[in-house]
């Protein structure tokens, strides 16, 4: 950078802090100078009124988009995975503020419909012996709630600090792949993860450890632990990463999950482990497909990121979503994994907008909640 000799001593430090360089001649940057050094010495009622108008602008802009997806929302199915990169990125544009009403009121219907406080799992309050208790997609069949099956339950919800404050819902998307967020969802009062992944190593700083419920498939137990026959203790080292937390089954979804969800209380129980196993209540879970169902979300079941990011919605006051991310590449272009702990690669191209995904960033537009995009920030 060099001094730029139409100007004052001190207005040419002034320039050469706004990296301004005499390149194709000093009159342009003397302009542009001694015009931007006009500006910023305006009174500050002329630059409160600039700020608020460019704030407004950007209010203004932020509203477009959020009616514009809204729009797209109902009415595009197909699309270009690159197009919806860049709503993304349109959307990461607009600071993302917290919108009590709207939060209390989405809270509202979701606890007229469910109830999560009171119905997400199956307990001894909710559930007495001798209850025959539909399926949740197997509807027409039943299970009889004999003496021994209530014994698994608990009494009563065991969410004794209910509502919590700071609540993170961890996905397991590549996009947490050298984000550092791992000691900002450790921060958080509350942790839900999903599918038994793993949290131990080098993973931790991205992904953190704490974890208070993570759910299970149960064809995990079936595929990865060979249904706790040879590998059982395997599995108990494997959720042992999770300190106390509960593991949460969809026992009474399929009856085909019904003898693996058992299995995996038996073993625990024998074991004498510090985790706890919860089921799913298959009515709250028909319930809340029913509410999603009228948001527009019609696949044939929820995801468990879904399923657990309602939850937390009802037992959160502050949700906090990371690891959220279905696409093959980042808003940066650049390659990214299905998960955090694979390097397979999401399918790329046209395809089906995820109408779950869609859903989530309705709602981080409506300050609902919030979704981890990028790199967490590092205090």
């Amino acid at each position: 950078t060099e001094q730029i000799s139409c100007l004052s001593a001190s207005d040419s430090h002034f320039a050469v802090g706004l990296g301004l360089r005499l390149v194709s001649g000093q009159a342009d940057a003397c302009r542009r100078a001694r015009a931007t050094q006009r500006f910023l010495l305006l009174p500050w009622r002329v630059w409160n009124t600039y700020l608020n108008e460019k704030s407004l602008q950007l209010t203004e802009t932020c509203k477009r988009l959020q009616d514009g997806f809204q729009t797209l929302s109902s009415k595009v199915k197909r699309y270009l995975e690159s197009d919806y990169l860049q709503i993304i990125r349109n959307i990461q544009s607009c600071p993302w503020k917290r919108q009590e009403e709207e939060y209390e009121n989405f809270r509202a219907k979701l606890a007229s419909c469910c109830d999560a406080a009171q119905n997400f799992i199956v307990s001894q309050n909710n559930t007495p012996a001798g209850t025959n208790m539909s399926y949740e997609v197997e509807s027409k069949n039943e299970i009889l709630i004999r003496e021994n099956i209530f014994n698994m339950f608990p009494v009563s919800q065991p969410f004794m600090e209910y509502p919590y404050n700071e609540c993170a819902v961890v996905g397991n998307g590549g996009i947490l792949n050298k984000s550092l967020c791992g000691a900002e969802i450790d921060k958080s009062d509350f942790v839900f993860r999903c599918n038994l992944p793993p949290i131990t190593g080098n993973v931790s700083k991205d992904v953190g450890s704490k974890t208070n419920v993570v759910t299970v498939n149960p064809s995990i137990i079936k595929l990865k632990y060979g249904n706790l026959r040879k590998k059982k203790e395997i599995f108990l080292e494997d959720i042992a990463t999770y300190g106390d937390a509960f593991l949460l089954l969809p026992a009474f979804s399929f009856r085909a999950n019904t003898i693996a969800s058992f299995k995996v209380y038996d073993t625990l129980k024998e074991s004498r482990a510090r985790q706890k196993v919860l089921f799913f209540h298959p009515k709250y879970l028909r319930n809340l497909a029913l509410f999603w169902r009228t948001e527009g979300v019609t696949e044939f079941r929820l995801s468990s990121g879904l399923m657990i990011t309602s939850v937390a919605v009802e037992l959160c006051e502050h949700v906090k979503l990371y690891g959220f991310w279905p696409f093959s590449r980042t808003v940066k272009d650049t390659p990214v994994s299905h998960h955090y702990y694979d390097n397979n690669l999401p399918k790329r191209g046209f395809h089906e907008m995820p109408k779950e995904y869609r859903q989530i960033l309705q709602l981080h537009l409506k300050g609902i909640l919030k979704l981890q995009f990028s790199k967490c920030e590092i205090a």
